[in-house]
């Protein structure tokens, strides 16, 4: 017999969608996407894949209706509870590992925050992996709490106008079509903090951002209490100039401590990512200072609490404020540190009584940090040369200064094909082998899926032959190459490229789902070097045109807006787009978001990273490509020095670069092509009597078993917690 819910059963499966709405945890939880993106198909796509918007869209008449379906209330019911479970799992890594954490938590500092293409809050891999650490963190089950800004415009969005010049424009975020919630008092009024800047005090609030286990706060200044200005101090992503800069970093460290304190939380360490938030060091000592403590003693103590990660391998890369601006908008903090406007300045400088030098974020952080790191073994290298003269007396490799390798959120940056491919691959492994399966820890857990795709132990298994097939794995290929290729087709209809009905029809065509599919997607910094590949202009456009082995690009991604150099890269690579011998096989998406780079990720065939060694501190673009089978074609720079093993991807060059720019571009260029030509060309158009690339398969298993385990931040965050979070821990 049919069970007819009752409005009560009802009424708490709709209750429990709109809370599940508002935790991202949805976002890596396939069975939980579907659940929204079946509500509304084209709210879907349109929205951003926002399940709070899709929820607005669908009114509770509709949603009850949708519920009486019995297979539809069995799957809510089913998610409803992995979520529930998840949440409440006591038995993580952290509770056997680092159980301390749980009283003391890790308060984590971060301009931005990179979660989903629903918050476009961040402006690129910093935030990104600064999302990617804290739903790690959440995985593990590690007391965490993320401090950033609201941007109430977010980040830019990028349109491509006539003369193929990138123009920005700004959309006004509505909190309540967003996964956020106000910080509210018992009350039941918004909770407000406040910091002086300059002559004012600005108040703030505060919305939570739920991922998983752990809270995120984004500070708010946008109150009728303050002068417009400061309502609009935090609209943008690193907006506006220096003094901009430093008030929106004066708000995320002291702000954000106060902020913690107000809520009643004592961190038992605080962890700067990056240099934009070490205000909240002076922030720490001034709270001693009203205690009663001296100021030696009060800043020994501040600094045995913070940890601080690097991410700038080259100087202009720091924030740096003038003796002016400091004084203009730090003057009452000083008064209240007891401090002379020389004894401020000296903590940010690496000389402290040089009166031209100015106020550096970064010398602040590292003076004021119990321990410091790069993201990279190579960045560790090139931080500890660089601020040597911090450390005086001492050798470059006695600068403490050492490395975590950065990582991906593995779960999050699966694109559903693959996530169900590979869930559906250890399905049928674990029914052939019940024992073994049922002998994992990890199966036991409610978090089985997350600590499931983190192993070795399951990536070794899927990258087995005997698992899973060549043939299985070519067909995955090609079904996320299509999806590539469609999903491209549509966005460039989308950007206007094609007018005409006779267009249109040479746009269905766009693009070749058999061809080698290269993708570059990433901020385009002049460092990155965008077009290096397009330097052999003529014997690129061969390789395209080539019937029997056809090679095509794919580009996407933003220049900071006032980057013109960047931006003429973009406008250089578009023009060869539509009016060169490339057209036809090279394009480039405009408003280069999280979205897109899931869909290039997981679709292309090579990821092209040829950056100028070693400015690339890390990168972690190129460690998304490995569970879709797209392979790395990179500068040994960054992560990619330490991941490729010869056959698991491709390498530019060799484990040195010449000290002169010129040198370096030239020498680099040859060896991109050569690499092209001479290795992945070849490789991938190598095919047995059944049509299969065995030895370009073979890399793909190479990589599977190396780097899909390796570089992820499930192993980065438990590096962070064993040699800096937990007590006395560090260099």
């Amino acid at each position: 017999m049919t069970h007819t819910p009752s409005a009560v059963e009802l009424a708490e499966l709709s209750s429990g969608l709109h809370r599940l709405a508002r935790n991202l945890w949805w976002t890596w939880t396939q069975d939980a996407q579907d659940l929204f993106q079946e509500l509304s198909p084209r709210s879907w796509q349109n929205l951003y894949h926002n399940a709070v918007a899709v929820l607005r869209e669908v009114s509770e008449s509709e949603l009850r209706a949708y519920l009486m379906e019995p297979s539809t209330r069995r799957r809510v019911k089913a998610v409803l509870e992995q979520f529930d479970a998840y949440l409440k799992e006591s038995n993580t890594w952290a509770e056997t590992n680092a159980p301390s954490l749980s009283e003391g938590p890790v308060a984590y500092f971060s301009a931005e925050f990179g979660f989903h293409e629903t918050l476009p809050v961040a402006a690129g891999g910093l935030g990104i992996l600064a999302g990617d650490h804290a739903k790690a963190a959440s995985d593990l089950g590690i007391g965490f709490i993320g401090v950033s800004l609201f941007y109430r415009e977010g980040y830019f969005q990028q349109a491509i106008d006539q003369n193929n010049w990138q123009t920005e424009y700004y959309a006004w975020l509505d909190p309540k079509n967003l996964p956020i919630e106000p910080v509210l008092t018992s009350s039941g009024e918004p909770l407000k903090c406040s910091v002086r800047l300059g002559m004012s005090t600005v108040f703030f609030q505060a919305w939570r951002v739920n991922v998983g286990r752990c809270p995120v706060y984004f500070l708010d200044p946008h109150l009728p209490e303050n002068e417009e200005h400061y309502q609009r101090l935090a609209t943008r992503v690193y907006g506006g100039d220096a003094t901009t800069r430093i008030m929106q970093e004066i708000l995320l460290g002291v702000g954000g401590v106060r902020l913690l304190r107000a809520l009643g939380l004592q961190p038992s360490v605080f962890h700067m990512n990056e240099g934009h938030a070490a205000f909240l060091i002076l922030e720490l000592i001034r709270e001693r200072l009203a205690a009663g403590e001296s100021f030696e003693a009060a800043a020994a103590a501040a600094r045995s609490e913070c940890v601080f990660t690097t991410h700038t391998p080259v100087e202009a890369g720091h924030d740096r404020f003038s003796g002016d601006l400091i004084s203009y908008v730090a003057h009452k903090f000083q008064d209240q540190l007891g401090l002379s406007h020389e004894q401020l300045m000296g903590l940010g400088r690496v000389n402290p009584t040089d009166p031209n030098e100015p106020f550096c974020m970064t010398v602040l952080a590292l003076k004021g940090s119990r321990a410091a790191n790069g993201v990279s073994e190579l960045h560790g290298q090139v931080s500890r040369e660089m601020w040597q003269p911090l450390f005086p007396g001492r050798k470059v490799e006695d600068v403490p200064i050492g490395s975590i390798t950065n990582g991906v959120h593995l779960p999050g940056w699966m694109k559903g094909t693959a996530r169900r491919f590979w869930y559906g691959k250890y399905s049928e492994w674990a029914q052939d082998n019940v024992a073994a399966a049922a002998a994992a820890p990890h199966v036991r857990s409610a978090d089985f899926w997350e600590r499931l795709v983190n192993s070795q132990e399951f990536w070794t298994r899927m990258a087995d032959p005997a698992v899973v097939s060549d043939e299985e794995i070519w067909s995955l290929r090609y079904k996320l190459r299509r999806q590539l290729v469609e999903f491209a087709r549509r966005r460039l209809l989308i950007q206007g490229r094609r007018i005409s009905q006779r267009d249109f029809i040479e746009f269905d065509q766009l693009l070749n789902v058999d061809a080698l599919t290269i993708g570059f997607a990433r901020r385009f910094a002049t460092y990155k070097r965008a077009p290096l590949v397009f330097e052999h202009f003529e014997n690129i456009v061969r390789l395209t045109r080539d019937a029997a082995r056809p090679v095509q690009f794919i580009f996407a991604g933003k220049a900071h807006p006032r980057d013109d150099a960047g931006k003429r890269y973009i406008q250089k690579i578009i023009h060869l787009s539509q009016h060169s011998d490339l057209k036809g096989r090279l394009v480039f998406i405009e408003n280069y978001d999280i979205h897109i780079a899931r869909q290039m990720t997981s679709g292309c065939d090579i990821w092209l990273n040829n950056p100028r060694r070693p400015l690339e501190a890390s990168g972690t673009s190129g460690m998304k490509t490995t569970t879709g089978g797209c392979l790395n074609l990179s500068i040994l720079d960054g992560w990619w020095r330490e991941g490729w093993n010869g056959v698991n991807g491709f390498a530019i060059g060799e484990d040195s670069h010449p000290a002169e720019v010129a040198e370096q571009d030239r020498i680099d260029t040859e060896n991109l092509y050569r690499a092209l030509t001479e290795q992945v060309v070849p490789c991938f158009f190598n095919r047995d009597a059944a049509g299969i690339p065995r030895q370009w398969i073979k890399r793909i298993r190479s990589a599977l078993s190396t780097l899909a385990p390796q570089f992820t931040t499930w192993r980065m965050v438990q590096e962070y917690v064993g040699k800096y979070y937990l007590t006395g821990k560090g260099p």
